[in-house]
């Protein structure tokens, strides 16, 4: 499904393509930043051939994770593979992650 129809009569961008919308915008390697109203810490790595997405994140001074592989396969869409956690926990902290304007320097 491309989209929800509102009330208004306008199309809204379906979970999946927020998601990937949210995830594109999340640059290479580590990023300081926030995730309901706590600071987190996050890595990003994508494959040299763009078939796959690896996120990394911890609650900084705390002890929440989030991880996830996302797999693009020839012929079906992608597919999500969160580690020890829902996908919608996963789409939740993308969508609502909010990185900090500068990019921390590499992790080791």
């Amino acid at each position: 499904m491309p989209g929800t129809m509102t009330a208004g009569g306008k199309t809204l961008p379906s979970i999946e393509a927020t998601f990937k919308d949210a995830l594109a915008k999340l640059p290479d390697g580590y990023v300081d930043g926030h995730f309901g109203n706590r600071p987190w810490g996050v890595t990003v790595k994508r494959s040299e051939d763009h078939k796959r997405i690896w996120l990394y994140g911890e609650e900084l001074g705390g002890a929440d994770i989030v991880s996830f592989n996302l797999y693009r396969l020839a012929g079906s869409g992608p597919i999500l593979k969160p580690c020890e956690m829902s996908a919608a926990m996963v789409i939740e902290f993308v969508l609502g992650f909010e990185p900090g304007t500068a990019k921390a320097a590499a992790r080791p």
